[in-house]
């Protein structure tokens, strides 16, 4: 079996990873450079807390996964699974986390609560005023640098082509599949799977299939290194935009932070937004709530995205509704991080077989036009 996969982030490099690994000839296809898009501007973070239960089975198989990607891989993408606490600073917001985890646990996710003294044992300086939160231990983070470039270099080694630099200058369904003309060659597949990030919609659209997407970007910052002592991603439980934040500390010692700032929209010609420097404030002031000593702490850098969001906020993922031998992957709305390796190996156990051992039906490429 012949697969295009287009777009080279970690959605596609992890696809063209399993299917090569399944034995399919597969040539991924990505317009910049492999993983520069929406994954390396990811935070980074490996959680399962607060997701649609729909994507808690994906969610599961990729943690698997990425608890062996070294191994799989042959390199450390710095997978730490140091786990994930969100803090509760009000009522409402506890009773929101009680309800979710009780609502997850029948789906797999077992959440244990924490009150405001085993907070402070467990990890002082984080949220002073938090009344409770929630703690998953298994979760934890990656290096959204490393994780595309290991997958596309494993691919590599299973006889995957990969063609950067590459602007799609047509596509054509053919009697035989397909046929994707780009500045670098063209190409022709039985299967072409669609992963092309917040360009998504763009190629659907070209097969019928009309998809409400909006491209954002989420502004995202990085402090000086500081001795490492925060090990778990903080979060928050929260209905406030505003106070919306989240951190973690890498293990040379720096603070990555994101949230609270409103995700700016972004002009996909040429695909990237700036980070605005009047947002700075009100989203360190939300990050001060999770850690106070960040306000004393130097931001040496501050950076944009490109994301796909879709109404729902949940992605497309399946077969396409109106074309044989398409498949898409798209839509994360700036939670794929995690779901990454899980989303290659469902799309290439799909591909391949006809089949997927988890569940796919509430991401279908149609449900918008079958609620209409």
């Amino acid at each position: 079996m012949d697969v295009i996969v287009l777009g080279g982030g970690l959605m596609g490099t992890a696809s063209a990873y399993f299917l090569a690994r399944r034995g399919a000839r597969v040539t991924l296809i990505e317009r910049n450079r492999i993983g520069t898009g929406a994954t390396v501007a990811s935070f980074g973070n490996i959680r399962r807390t607060g997701r649609h239960l729909s994507q808690l089975p994906l969610a599961h198989r990729s943690l698997k996964l990425w608890g062996e990607a070294d191994k799989m891989l042959g390199r450390d993408v710095e997978f730490r699974a140091s786990g994930h606490i969100r803090l509760i600073f009000d009522e409402g917001s506890l009773t929101d986390m009680r309800a979710y985890a009780e609502a997850a646990r029948p789906w797999g996710l077992e959440l244990e609560e924490l009150g405001q003294s085993e907070i402070r044992a467990r990890f002082p300086g984080l949220g002073p005023d938090a009344i409770a939160a929630s703690f998953s231990p298994h979760d934890g983070s990656g290096n959204p640098r490393l994780i595309a470039p290991a997958f596309a270099e494993a691919a590599l080694k299973l006889g995957a082509a990969i063609v950067e630099d590459a602007k799609i200058e047509r596509i054509e369904r053919t009697d035989s599949g397909f046929l994707v003309a780009t500045s670098e060659g063209t190409f022709a597949a039985e299967c072409l799977l669609n992963t092309a990030g917040a360009w998504g919609a763009r190629i659907a659209a070209q097969f019928g299939e009309e998809i409400p997407l909006d491209a954002r970007g989420p502004q995202m910052g990085v402090t000086e290194p500081l001795p490492h002592r925060i090990l778990p991603v903080v979060g928050i439980w929260t209905r406030d935009k505003d106070h919306g934040a989240y951190l973690r500390q890498v293990e040379r010692g720096n603070i990555v932070f994101g949230g609270a700032a409103e995700r700016v929209p972004v002009d996909l010609d040429p695909g990237h937004a700036a980070a605005d420097p009047t947002r700075l404030p009100l989203q360190l002031r939300a990050v001060a709530r999770l850690l106070p000593a960040i306000a004393q702490v130097a931001i040496i850098r501050t950076w944009c995205g490109c994301e796909g969001y879709m109404r729902d906020m949940l992605p497309v993922m399946g077969r396409s509704a109106t074309t044989e031998g398409l498949f898409h992957a798209f839509g994360f709305s700036g939670h794929g991080f995690q779901l990454g390796p899980g989303v290659g190996d469902a799309m290439a156990e799909l591909i391949t077989t006809d089949r997927c051992e988890t569940p796919l039906d509430d991401f279908r490429v149609d449900r918008f036009s079958r609620a209409a």
